[in-house]
């Protein structure tokens, strides 16, 4: 893809959109952000590549399947998609499901695609670490090969920019790691201790709704964490070092800088 192409990036506040933003227009493509309260055909005027993401919201799969059928419609060369490592078609992570269902219909739109994988995003462990620096989870002993998700937004900016092969590409961490590991690396980023607390399954969903989380919400992220005690994202692939020719980041990278670009997050909710 040339310097001059142009790019629309849907979710670009987004965990991963605000990170893709910058990495694309350092390599000379411009930008154009979604809106998603105008209409979608004009928006893919003159874009050579779209990035597709949406937050696991009731209408994504309408949403993300009507922004694919505008694509082929527009005759848009290449379509990225962040999809999430475990889609499977009646997964028991509704999630999931609805992921590999957006999957199926963009393989059936024609569409030159790329559907990015991440496994679980280091960038959640900002919210499971209590402010009396806990870090309450159902994982068990799992042991996960994270990702972080500057590496998921380079490998995005690679697909959306280089001559990537076409399919799905899952998208891990260099060495799956446990919770008690990732405490340890919080304690010593923090400077003060920050323990592991393994929260029994059958407590966790009333744990989450007791804190505020809608119960369907709670009850898929149980779902997750429940897979990842058997063993759902503990081997590591090695699609980001063909993506962007590495492999990727452990969680003490992700802190430190995420420790550098906002030191209160780190003090507050060290993980």
């Amino acid at each position: 893809m040339s310097t001059t192409a142009t790019v629309l990036v849907t979710a670009s506040t987004g965990t991963i959109g605000r990170l893709l933003v910058p990495a694309l227009q350092q390599r000379g493509i411009a930008v154009r952000r979604f809106d998603r309260s105008r209409p979608i055909a004009p928006q893919l005027d003159g874009v050579d590549a779209l990035f597709l993401a949406c937050p696991n919201v009731p209408d994504q799969v309408a949403y993300e399947c009507a922004l694919i059928d505008a694509a082929a419609a527009a005759g848009t060369d290449r379509l990225v998609k962040l999809s999430a490592r475990g889609v499977a078609l009646g997964s028991p992570v509704a999630y999931w499901d609805w992921h590999a269902r957006i999957e199926q219909h963009l393989a059936d739109s024609g569409v030159p695609a790329i559907a990015l994988r991440p496994g679980f995003s280091m960038a959640n462990l900002l919210g499971a670490v209590a402010e009396h620096g806990v870090l309450a989870v159902p994982a068990g002993d799992a042991r996960v090969a994270m990702v972080d998700p500057a590496d998921v937004a380079e490998a995005a900016a690679a697909a959306l920019t280089q001559d990537a092969p076409s399919g799905s590409y899952e998208l891990t961490g260099s060495a799956a790691i446990g919770f008690t590991e990732v405490a340890a690396a919080c304690t010593a980023l923090a400077g003060r201790e920050v323990r592991y607390v393994d929260v029994p399954p059958e407590q966790a969903v009333p744990a989450m709704v007791g804190a505020g989380l809608p119960p369907f919400v709670a009850q898929q992220i149980a779902a997750v964490f429940a897979a990842l005690r058997g063993g759902a994202q503990a081997e590591v692939t090695d699609d980001l070092q063909r993506l962007i020719g590495r492999s990727g980041g452990g969680v003490r990278r992700y802190l430190q800088r995420v420790g550098s670009e906002n030191p209160s997050h780190v003090a507050e909710a060290p993980a």
